[in-house]
């Protein structure tokens, strides 16, 4: 009985005609394929992430990582809760069972953490995010004879001048102080207007406060 390699050593048309429709196939499927260096790839877990500036570990533990952990007791296709809390901040980590809809989880994630009433008034807003495989492709360094707010500043221009470009979904700044403002206020004004730090931080506070400036409704929606 004859092989496949003896009859194609006895059908030369049909084997070569048979390797173009390999090769043509192979090119035509070939330029279809997305290709990545480094393919982003979702973990099944999402984090949420509280920072609670000044406070001890075991402070962390108790306003922090405890709420968040009864919050998402209740919720659907979570395999395992971890938490690590930190002198300032506290992380909880939930395994989404495999197979599950993790955008789903996420979701409901977000809706448990968002009803707790209890953390501490000086901890941050929480950070709800789903932890995915991704490297560093290309490092841009940006550096010149400028005051750092001009430095900043460029950088956030090329960010988006990237971030413009078909073929670069995500550009992120690093290595950068996050933007303040700072107010210096001597002695003597303190004393002048009967005025403590604690006073001065207040009235601040009370001053930057996020309100709801309306909608404006146009064709393409709200």
């Amino acid at each position: 009985m004859k092989g496949p390699v003896q009859w194609m050593a006895a059908n030369h048309v049909a084997s070569n005609i048979l390797m173009m429709v390999f090769i043509v196939g192979g090119l035509i499927v070939g330029r279809s394929i997305q290709q990545e260096v480094f393919p982003e790839m979702e973990l099944d877990t999402i984090t949420v992430s509280v920072a609670y500036p000044g406070a001890s570990p075991i402070d962390v533990e108790n306003g922090i990582i405890q709420p968040i952990e009864r919050a998402v007791s209740g919720i659907d296709n979570i395999k395992r809760v971890t938490a690590s809390a930190s002198e300032g901040s506290g992380t909880v980590v939930l395994e989404i069972i495999e197979g599950s809809n993790t955008d789903v989880v996420l979701s409901d994630v977000k809706s448990e953490v968002d009803r707790i009433l209890t953390f501490p008034e000086e901890a941050e807003e929480p950070v709800v995010a789903k932890v995915t495989n991704r490297r560093q492709v290309i490092e841009l360094v940006v550096y010149g004879d400028v005051s750092e707010r001009a430095l900043f500043e460029e950088t956030e221009r090329i960010q988006d001048d990237l971030l413009a470009k078909p073929n670069v979904t995500q550009v992120d700044i690093a290595a950068v102080r996050p933007q303040e403002i700072s107010i210096e206020i001597n002695e003597e004004n303190l004393q002048r207007y009967n005025l403590t730090l604690n006073k001065v931080a207040s009235i601040v506070r009370m001053a930057s406060l996020d309100l709801p400036g309306g909608s404006v409704k146009t064709r393409g929606g709200e």
